[in-house]
């Protein structure tokens, strides 16, 4: 029998490349040589089995990423990516790994492979749920001597610090500019708590981490995550230098008059365009200190507190706001029990205001009087061109006014967009 002695004592036959990775090579290498045409004709025949490794930054956007995207998602809706297909299929990619994400199960090497190959085409990240870590059970008793199965004090603590730590990812995304996220579970059936339905305090101290190295993050939405003052002041608080952040959106929470501070505190020194604060639980003092800083804002341009209570007291301190405020657009404070008083104080602005565009007062009871005040302001305005007075027992007569101002509004703005378009036909 002969023995064959390597020169190299370090070899080994581990270290031969198989067949199969060496054909993939030399394909490669040979796709990298075509010139673009050669690249497209090429995509519809493309195995959608090669690896992802090999295909991310050798394959260009075209027909391959949209049979990739169309074999895995049954709605495929282009327009939501910028109209790229490469973008989709990565953006998604990675959003379904963070929500199957099982922390201290699944391993965090499946993210860290996958982020250089799509960091250059993620713009936007959607996350819907996040999962918590399995639960460990144990059987007892409840206070009818019943045999239950219970989760134990310490599991109960070790579940309230566990989601998924965005800091890594936020960090090597370089083009990521919109963060939409949610901390809660879809489809929990009958293992429904309600912690599965809240952000900690640990995943606050991870999110401000990472919201500062994402510098190119324009638009941050955390909904439905049970966010109160206690963890809105240490997010917004990170946010207060960001270089590009224009629009935040933290709906559907349980921020008081608190966290309503540190949003004004935000609104005073960032350069926030849009702003939704609907269905929190905002009070008068919240309102007053956000009024105080749309007076001196320069930027925001759509604000939407639907859904709070702010009355009457919080209500005309917004209004007055307007005054001085010169660039909102939009104001939604629809179901903010305001009356007549509020209606009163509005009216007066309205008279004088000329950037405001659209105002929503729904489902607040501005009765017979309120609506007499607007109908009167809306003579002399000129520029408001949608206005939602529904279920405000305005009365008939004074709500018709009020729609034919709207009226007239909106057909002064079209004549004067059709006398601009003309001009610019004529120019070009």
């Amino acid at each position: 029998m002969r023995i064959i002695i390597a020169e190299d004592p370090n070899w080994s036959l581990d270290l031969v490349p198989s067949l199969s990775s060496l054909c993939q090579r030399y394909h490669q290498h040979l796709f990298e040589k075509l010139t673009p045409q050669l690249k497209d004709s090429i995509q519809p025949r493309l195995s959608l089995s090669l690896p992802l490794h090999v295909t991310a930054n050798l394959v260009p956007d075209g027909v391959f990423w949209k049979r990739c995207c169309q074999q895995r998602w049954n709605i495929c809706d282009i327009s939501h990516y910028g109209h790229s297909w490469k973008r989709m299929f990565f953006e998604r990619h990675l959003e379904n790994l963070i929500e199957l994400f099982v922390p201290e199960e699944t391993e965090f090497k499946v993210i860290l492979d996958v982020l250089p190959l799509c960091k250059n085409y993620i713009k936007r990240l959607n996350i819907t749920q996040l999962l918590l870590p399995s639960r460990k059970f144990v059987k007892g008793r409840d206070d009818d001597q019943h045999e239950v199965v219970m989760l134990t004090n310490e599991e109960e603590d070790d579940m309230a610090a566990s989601h998924f730590d965005f800091g890594i990812v936020l960090t090597e995304l370089i083009h990521l500019e919109e963060f939409h996220l949610a901390y809660k579970i879809k489809q929990c059936g009958m293992n429904f708590e309600w912690s599965m339905f809240q952000i900690t305090d640990r995943d606050c101290r991870a999110l401000t981490t990472a919201f500062k190295a994402c510098k190119t993050l324009k638009v941050l939405r955390i909904r439905q995550s049970q966010i109160d003052d206690k963890k809105c002041r240490p997010l917004l608080r990170c946010l207060m230098d960001h270089p590009s952040l224009i629009e935040l959106d933290l709906s559907h929470n349980i921020i008081r008059d608190a966290g309503a501070r540190s949003v004004a505190e935000l609104l005073s020194k960032g350069q926030l365009e849009k702003l939704n604060i609907c269905n929190n639980e905002i009070d008068i003092h919240g309102a007053k200190a956000l009024a105080q800083a749309l007076s001196n804002n320069s930027t925001l341009q759509y604000l939407n507190m639907r859904l709070n209570q702010v009355k009457d007291e919080g209500g005309e301190a917004i209004a007055e706001a307007l005054q001085n405020n010169t660039t909102l657009r939009y104001l939604h404070l629809g179901g903010n029990d305001m009356t007549s008083i509020t209606a009163v104080v509005l009216s007066k602005v309205l008279q004088k205001n000329e950037t405001l565009k659209t105002l929503n007062l729904s489902c607040n009871n501005l009765g017979e009087i309120g609506g007499k005040a607007l109908a009167e302001a809306m003579v002399h305005n000129s520029t408001l061109t949608e206005c939602d007075i529904r279920q405000t027992d305005i009365d008939e007569t004074n709500s018709a006014s009020i729609n034919k101002a709207i009226w007239d509004n909106q057909c002064a703005d079209w004549d004067k967009e059709v006398q601009q378009r003309r001009k610019s036909t004529i120019y070009l």
